[in-house]
C-alpha cells in the first residue's frame, strides 16, 4: 500500500509559475512510475505527465508540453510537477498516482492522492 500526498496547489495569475509536490509512503517509492492527471469541474480527467521509475523517461500532454516539468526525488519519495507560463485552462484538481506502468491511463495507477487545486486567473 502506498500513500501520496499532494502540495504545492494555489491561486496564481496566468503567467506563473507553481511548483506541485507528491510525498509517497507505505512502499518504496523507486518501484512506481508516477503520474500527474488533473480535473476541471465538469470534465474528466485527463493526463498530464508521467515520469518512469528511474526518471529517465517522461512523457506530457501535448497542450503543456514545454510549459510542465516532471520530475522525481528517489531518496525523498517525491514526484514534483513545475508548471511554468500557466493558463486559465490550466485551472483544475490536480493528482499525483503511482503505478507498474509509464502509462497515460489512469486506470492503469494503483494509488492515487487526495489532489490540490490549481487555479489560474486570467
Amino acid at each position: 500500500q502506498a500513500q501520496l500526498v499532494e502540495s504545492g496547489g494555489g491561486l496564481v495569475q496566468a503567467g506563473g509559475s507553481l511548483r506541485l509536490s507528491c510525498a509517497a509512503s507505505g512502499r518504496t517509492f523507486s518501484i512506481y512510475a508516477m503520474g500527474w492527471f488533473r480535473q476541471a469541474p465538469g470534465k474528466e480527467r485527463e493526463f498530464v505527465a508521467v515520469i518512469s521509475r528511474g526518471g529517465g523517461s517522461t512523457y506530457y500532454r501535448d497542450s503543456v508540453e514545454g510549459r510542465f516539468t516532471i520530475s522525481r526525488d528517489n531518496a525523498k519519495n517525491t514526484v514534483y510537477l513545475r508548471m511554468n507560463s500557466l493558463k486559465p485552462e490550466d485551472t483544475a484538481v490536480y493528482y499525483c498516482a503511482a503505478g507498474a506502468l509509464v502509462t497515460t491511463q489512469p486506470h492503469e495507477y494503483d494509488y492515487w492522492g487526495q489532489g490540490t487545486q490549481v487555479t489560474v486567473s486570467s
